[in-house]
């Protein structure tokens, strides 16, 4: 899909703050509200927008712990792996996961309690799972900083 100035900079202003209302967008691009909501219908319906969120404090909701685990699989089979990214889709306390390359195979980012809850959810899916090599964790000192908003490349200057 190409993406004129005024997606780009809506982009950029959505993904900073999705509360905006149409009409507040369209006076920093310039646009109508309908003209926003038109396009932003758009890069929603083209997948280029894939979600509205909002961020939650994992401490403000009990949520003290949070790790990243390193998760190696035994054997490097396309079955194996479909299984294992089923098994991390529905795991709640997983917040992210990614399938690299490197050293694990998996990194997750996840969120517990406490350390015994940490260690109850590492015992169900790694010791439970046959299909685990090994695994390591770091144990995150301080969120520096957290979110999800991408550069927009027509935005950055050259």
């Amino acid at each position: 899909m190409d993406l004129d100035k005024i997606d780009a900079r809506l982009l950029d202003l959505v993904q900073r703050n999705n509360r905006l209302t149409s009409e507040e967008l369209g006076a920093k691009v310039g646009l109508s509200a309908t003209g926003v909501q038109r396009r932003l219908k758009r890069l929603r319906s083209e997948r280029v927008i894939e979600s509205d969120v909002s961020i939650v404090s994992p401490k403000a909701v009990g949520r003290t712990v949070t790790t990243l685990l390193f998760i190696s699989l035994e054997r490097d089979r396309t079955d194996i792996v479909d299984r294992f990214k089923q098994t991390i889709c529905s795991m709640s306390e997983i917040m992210s996961a990614f399938y690299v390359t490197g050293e694990a195979d998996f990194v997750l980012l996840v969120t517990a309690n406490n350390m015994e809850d940490y260690e109850r959810f590492t015992r169900r899916i790694v010791y439970e799972n046959a299909d685990i090599k090994s695994f390591k964790t770091m144990v995150v000192l301080d969120r520096v900083k957290a979110g999800f908003t991408v550069p927009i490349p027509s935005l950055i200057p050259a």
